[in-house]
């Protein structure tokens, strides 16, 4: 089963500071489906991606299993579904944003696979599942990591009109490389048993973290508006920044709070293994009590941000606020 997040009243309560508009509880949860609204974006996901991975004769076998296995394992999706959520935000269709939204999951998913590496975070357990190197060795999990890579460029530049796909393959190698989650990977590793600050900690999850997060909005919205005359509205560029920089914030602590007070059953990943590798997590720096009144916070002013959307941004700042209730 697909892991979801928990949807209750008081995540999907938004209040008159989001979007400017006050919703209903009643009209979130009848007309306006959250959770329903999301499993059906996260099916076509998956169905893409697996039309994705029918590779050409040439491409051996046991590559093939290898990325099928970590890339379709159960997710959350979290990532393509901000890309399909501000593309609707933005005036788009989901069918245009889908080659984008496959693309940044490749991206993710490549990224696990080297990051459960011995040489990085040494995991045995991802996605519930064993790792891609436990499963299949060291050499094809580094290999089946590369194959997607490349391949979410190319799914973007055979799925987007040509604007659009030079200006998401402009996005993802940028939010995904040496400026962004794999800067924030070397940092990470880096920081590792030698201590640091908070602001340490921040800028570092900004990249490793923070940076797919904006960039998956911000395909979202040139997935929506890159072939229109003069192109993509700046003002709904800034919006959704700072909207993924306020959602990867609380994301990143809530992730180590769950490391913290979860289990391994519940996340289908090695849990308390952060203060074993000495890394710098929100807990360790602010409790647990401040963590989540900091979690709580950045998410406010995460949908703050979407004012500029008006009532179109209310999946996503409804998303934003079921953040604060994951379990997994």
């Amino acid at each position: 089963m697909i892991p979801i997040f928990r949807f209750d009243a008081r995540a999907l309560e938004l209040d008159s500071r989001c979007l400017g508009v006050a919703y209903r509880e009643s009209e979130l949860t009848s007309s306006h489906d959250l959770d329903q609204h999301l499993r059906d974006k996260r099916s076509l996901v998956e169905e893409h991606l697996r039309a994705s991975l029918t590779l050409g004769e040439g491409c051996p076998p046991a590559l093939v299993e290898a990325m099928r296995y970590s890339l379709l394992a159960p997710g959350k999706r979290l990532r393509p579904l901000l890309v399909l959520l501000a593309s609707e935000a933005c005036g788009g269709t989901v069918d245009n944003a889908l080659p984008a939204a496959c693309a940044v999951e490749m991206i993710h998913t490549y990224s696990l696979i080297h990051d459960d590496l011995p040489a990085m975070d040494d995991d045995d357990l991802r996605r519930g599942l064993p790792t891609s190197h436990r499963k299949f060795g060291e050499a094809l999990a580094i290999l089946a990591g590369d194959a997607l890579l490349t391949l979410a460029f190319g799914v973007i530049a055979e799925g987007c009109p040509s604007a659009t796909a030079a200006a998401c393959c402009r996005e993802l190698a940028h939010g995904a490389g040496a400026d962004g989650m794999v800067g924030g990977q070397v940092d990470d590793l880096a920081w590792e048993k030698k201590g640091g600050t908070l602001p340490d900690l921040e800028r570092l999850h900004a990249r490793k973290t923070g940076a797919l997060f904006r960039t998956s909005l911000r395909l979202g919205a040139y997935a929506a508006q890159g072939e229109r005359p003069g192109g993509v509205d700046c003002d709904l560029l800034e919006a959704l920044d700072a909207f993924g920089r306020g959602f990867g914030l609380a994301f990143q602590i809530t992730d180590d709070m769950l490391d913290v007070q979860s289990s391994t059953q519940q996340t289908g990943k090695r849990v308390q293994k952060d203060a074993v590798r000495g890394k710098l997590t929100y807990p360790g720096f602010l409790g647990l009590e401040e963590s989540r009144r900091r979690a709580e916070q950045s998410i406010q002013e995460a949908c703050d941000c979407l004012a500029p959307l008006g009532p179109s941004g209310r999946w996503l700042a409804a998303l934003a606020q079921s953040i604060l209730q994951r379990d997994r």
